[in-house]
């Protein structure tokens, strides 16, 4: 049985959260791949120092989990949540070359929990360690499907992947998305190694932000949520987005309301 969360509810949940959170960009740089990375922001922001966003580099964090103090602790704390390679996309063909070293920190600071999105989910069985089994338990691998065709294209193979925490994010919604009952079989998957490990741990929804933003439709994101709630899947609208149309009235709305208005709806969902 599924039901929205209640005040408390959220409450517990978002004590589950680690307290800490840091960004951990390992490489910088993308290619827009799809309809939702048209007004990147990534791109969007290296216009304004005139650097090109297409060129992929390592950066001068690439071995944050791992530096330590002068006292010889961790700089990054045990528990933190770290978001990772939020300016690029772990998965990218550039980045080839240090990503054994960046899974091996990864293993070794089993205490952080790395949180990755990717709109490259075709590339992720090559791209994993040799002793991921079904995944490495403190990383939370996320694979982004804006409209209906980015999910026709990437769920099924989404799904099929031996990743023990995973999430599928609908940001920016850009129309409606029919997931012609696949998330049930995903919340499902049996993990050979680990029972139903590999079940999608939740469906993040929010619209796009940015002066050139494209239209959010509340119907869209209600829709989802009807899917999420048939087929057992905890549900989250994260932000509405900059033009957001309700009951076929537009809103602009300004960002540092757009995730507040979201919270507002109260539309998230939990197991009972």
């Amino acid at each position: 049985m599924w039901k929205t969360a209640s005040k408390r509810e959220q409450s517990e949940l978002a004590q589950k959260v680690p307290s800490e959170s840091r960004l951990w960009n390992l490489w910088h740089g993308c290619h827009k791949k799809s309809e939702g990375c048209q007004h990147c922001y990534v791109f969007r922001r290296d216009a304004e120092f005139e650097k090109d966003s297409n060129v992929v580099s390592k950066t001068s964090t690439f071995n944050l989990p791992i530096q330590r103090d002068r006292q010889g602790n961790w700089k990054v704390p045990s528990s933190t949540l770290m978001w990772t390679c939020f300016t690029s996309d772990f998965f990218i063909e550039e980045a080839d070359e240090w990503r054994e070293d960046a899974w091996l920190m990864i293993k070794r600071r089993s205490d952080l929990l790395f949180y990755m999105v990717t709109k490259r989910p075709e590339r992720i069985a090559q791209c994993l360690p040799e002793d991921w089994g079904d995944g490495y338990e403190n990383v939370t691998i996320c694979c982004t499907m804006e409209n209906q065709r980015r999910a026709d294209e990437r769920l099924p193979i989404f799904r099929e992947l031996p990743i023990r925490h995973k999430e599928i994010i609908c940001e920016p919604l850009l129309g409606p998305i029919d997931f012609h009952g696949m998330l049930a079989l995903l919340a499902y998957t049996a993990s050979p190694m680990n029972g139903d490990a590999q079940r999608c741990e939740q469906v993040t929804v929010g619209g796009e932000s940015g002066r050139d933003a494209r239209v959010c439709d509340y119907d869209w994101v209600l829709n989802i949520r009807e899917q999420c709630i048939n087929a057992g899947v905890p549900f989250h609208f994260k932000q509405t987005g900059a033009t957001f149309r309700k009951d076929n009235r537009l809103y602009h709305i300004p960002r540092d309301q757009q995730m507040r208005q979201a919270h507002r709806a109260g539309i998230d969902t939990t197991k009972r």
